[in-house]
């Protein structure tokens, strides 16, 4: 690798850790080992799913898809903060595994980096994807791998709340009758919605389905739409329709509230589902409106998998046919489904939703959602994000109104 991209590495590794949203909890990693292979007859992939030892599904898929392609598996598992920083380590270093499985807004990080090759280079087959998922892997025209899978953001709803309060859910289509929905059931003597505007890259996230909801574009903080998004959630304070509780909120601990039982709506994403079955209440879920109707766009969580430059090119061949093995249509079904992932092709997702109706919604939303680097934002991304989530908690506070919070916030990215 040549000292200029070792340069421009060594730059991006000051904002990659902001990037990491962290939309489903990992634990810590296992291990640290080399990159590099010993022998030509194995080949490494980082992933970041330490919760899979090495007996799982998971480690047997990767371990069937070496043998397809006639080589030996090292994997190594981390934590997804701990996985970028070794990832930018190793491309500095000219040691990168042969597959890197990494969360999607670190794509672009790595790519104007120059550690990932494009899938033009390494051949890897993308026309299978839903367009709107793979453009969170796109940078300069280029994109730099394939998503395994996505997660993203819907309303969870409690059926016996909303019924309570005389709240036929098939009128909830845009902001307003989702507000007149929370003045009824505030009414009725029960809470509202929660959901987390912690003034971390959460509260970015959260905020993002409303923000993008409103016609908001990133690159101008602060439109009216945008002041519009963030008056709804100020109002919704301050009427008392979500709790104060939301400025501090993780999107754990909204989860615990909703979980309570006693709100009617709780904005919380896929990898809540196996919570949501065992919260002891009947609950459905909704697609976040957009102010005007139909759905939002909620940013993509989850991971794609890439292929690192290498400095021999020879290897790119059988790393194609891991990442193709990794991602056909059968194992995307298998590992989705062990992820609580919506699969990024049209063809595993109707046969999802085949398997369990429930999850027509979410894949309806997934759909509907993009990139947070999306649109060639790539590395500008965290600096927006941090200004985005800081206007957030100033306007919840009461410290500014949604307009001054947000025409700071961009002045700031300026």
């Amino acid at each position: 690798m040549n000292r200029s991209t070792r340069h421009r590495l060594t730059a991006t590794a000051m904002t990659v850790v902001a990037l990491t949203a962290g939309a489903t909890a990992c634990s810590s990693g296992d291990g640290t080992q080399s990159a590099k292979a010993e022998d030509g007859g194995s080949y490494t992939i980082w992933d970041p799913y330490p919760q899979f030892a090495k007996d799982s599904d998971w480690a047997k898929l990767l371990d069937s898809c070496g043998s397809k392609a006639g080589v030996k598996i090292k994997r190594t598992a981390f934590d997804t903060s701990d996985l970028t920083n070794k990832a930018l380590l190793a491309a500095q270093q000219d040691n990168s595994p042969d597959v890197l499985i990494l969360d999607n807004p670190v794509v672009s990080t790595l790519a104007e980096g120059g550690a990932l090759t494009t899938t033009d280079e390494n051949k890897v087959d993308t026309s299978k994807v839903d367009p709107n998922l793979l453009a969170a892997g796109q940078a300069g025209g280029k994109t730099y791998g394939t998503p395994i899978g996505a997660n993203t953001l819907a309303l969870y709803y409690n059926k016996d709340v909303l019924k309570a309060a005389g709240v036929d859910i098939t009128s909830v289509k845009d902001w307003k009758s989702l507000t007149a929905a929370l003045a009824k059931v505030e009414k009725a003597g029960k809470k509202g919605i929660t959901f987390s505007a912690i003034g971390t890259e959460e509260g970015s996230f959260q905020f993002l389905p409303w923000f993008w909801g409103s016609g908001a574009q990133l690159t101008e903080l602060d439109s009216a739409q945008g002041a519009s998004a963030l008056s709804l959630w100020s109002d919704w304070l301050k009427k008392g329709y979500a709790p104060n509780s939301v400025i501090n909120n993780t999107q754990t601990t909204s989860w615990q509230e909703f979980a309570s039982g006693d709100y009617a709506f709780a904005e919380n994403g896929t990898w809540q589902l196996a919570n949501a079955e065992k919260a002891g209440f009947d609950y459905g879920v909704l697609p976040i409106p957009a102010s005007d109707g139909g759905n939002a766009a909620a940013p993509t969580g989850g991971e794609f998998v890439t292929v690192p430059v290498q400095g021999d090119t020879g290897r790119y061949a059988t790393t194609q046919k891991l990442v193709s093995c990794l991602t056909s249509t059968a194992n995307l079904y298998d590992t989705d489904t062990t992820l609580s992932y919506v699969a990024p092709t049209s063809e595993v997702q109707d046969k999802q939703v085949t398997a369990d109706a429930k999850l027509q919604p979410w894949v309806e939303a997934v759909k509907a959602a993009k990139g947070r680097t999306s649109g060639d934002l790539g590395t500008k991304y965290p600096k927006i994000s941090e200004q985005l989530w800081k206007a957030v908690q100033s306007a919840l506070s009461g410290s500014q109104s949604p307009k001054d919070a947000l025409t700071a916030a961009q002045d700031a990215v300026k």
